[in-house]
């Protein structure tokens, strides 16, 4: 099998920036990771994205851009040829020959039971502007075949977890969790396809509070929450939310969750207290998992939350399993999601299943993505 050379492009949920990453890979088993980079977004910039989010509530078909959208979409392509070019030029980079771009966009809205997901970027104006082929539009065929669009990145999962190192071997099922605005979960017993879908708020409802009664763009590092205390009494009212109990697969769009239940707490309870829901919100997902996991491996920003970390870390001890960050398998936390991005792209050049009914819903395992030539 052809191994390829791909660049991932992610900018998810928690809309902060642009993650690339390079993959060298068959879109099998082979991942070999290579080099990653990050392109913040200014702030003036990320106030543009979240009155996105508004404009496209009023999206009703998956090519509608009302608003401000359509210049929105052009500035975020514009935003990632920049950085791809960027990347280029990094010697550790162009030594390997990226050949191919796995491009992600930026989701603005997910209503899957509407078979309805749109993420902002123009694939062919990307590849006109970096000079290399690139995938994209990766959800659309899943949701056609009955999936929920989301997550994607299990078959990526399911290709690390056969490859982490041998202290953990035998520790399965093993869980990965891609904590950013909204968190998702990779369950991969010894055999059989993964099992996925997302578990509920990650930093989405911690960067909206900070945001709305501090002023601040997220709490890093938990500096805020540090202050605070759980408020059990809202921790219980978001796990009441009937998304938990929905049979998965299942998916979330960044909006399907709100800061009502959290109204009139101090600033740093409020932090300290969604930190809990986004913990307590991934070990519940465990009660839909065929086995409970062995591992828990912590990807995305959430992990550099020590309150949601150590919020899991107590969970998990509960069932005698273990909490470890993807560092500590020799991943990388940051760069998981573009280099699932990359990896995706080769495996849908190749006609390769992207989706699988075990982890989307969707009827058969699928493939996807549209690919663009300069």
């Amino acid at each position: 099998m052809p191994v390829v050379s791909a660049i991932g492009l992610m900018s998810g949920t928690s809309m902060d920036g642009i993650d690339l990453a390079l993959v060298r890979s068959d879109g099998a088993d082979l991942v070999e990771r290579g080099p990653s980079h990050f392109v913040a977004y200014d702030a003036a910039f990320r106030k543009r994205l979240e009155s996105g989010l508004r404009d496209a509530l009023a999206i009703s078909k998956r090519d509608g851009r009302p608003g401000d959208l359509a210049s929105l979409e052009r500035e975020i392509t514009i935003r990632h040829a920049d950085a791809v070019r960027a990347f280029l030029a990094m010697p550790e980079v162009a030594a390997l020959n990226p050949q191919l771009i796995g491009f992600h966009g930026q989701t603005v809205l997910h209503r899957p039971d509407q078979a309805l997901t749109v993420q902002l970027g123009d694939g062919a104006l990307l590849a006109r502007e970096t000079g290399l082929p690139v995938v994209f539009d990766m959800r659309a065929d899943d949701m056609r075949h009955g999936g929920q669009g989301a997550p994607l990145v299990p078959a990526y999962h399911a290709a690390l977890a056969r490859s982490l190192p041998s202290e953990f071997a035998g520790e399965t099922p093993v869980c990965f969790v891609n904590i950013g605005g909204i968190s998702n979960v990779t369950w991969i017993g010894a055999d059989g396809p993964p099992v996925a879908f997302d578990s509920g708020p990650g930093n989405a409802l911690i960067d909206m509070w900070v945001q709305r009664e501090g002023g601040l763009p997220f709490d890093e590092n938990g500096q805020v929450a540090s202050e605070g205390g759980i408020i059990t009494r809202v921790v219980d009212a978001y796990l009441a939310n009937p998304f938990f109990e929905r049979a998965a697969p299942k998916s979330l769009d960044r909006l399907d969750f709100s800061l009502d239940q959290a109204a009139g707490l101090e600033l740093a309870d409020g932090a300290r207290t969604l930190a809990a829901v986004s913990a307590q919100a991934i070990l519940a997902a465990a009660r839909q998992m065929p086995g409970p996991p062995k591992l828990w491996i912590l990807c995305g920003g959430g992990r550099k939350n020590p309150h949601i970390v150590a919020d899991m870390v107590a969970g998990a001890a509960a069932d005698d399993a273990r909490v470890i960050l993807a560092e500590d398998a020799g991943l990388n936390g940051d760069s998981m999601e573009a280099e699932a991005w990359a990896y995706l792209a080769v495996r849908s050049r190749r006609g390769l299943p992207l989706t699988f009914p075990t982890t989307t819903g969707c009827r058969e395992p699928v493939t996807g993505g549209v690919l663009v030539n300069p």
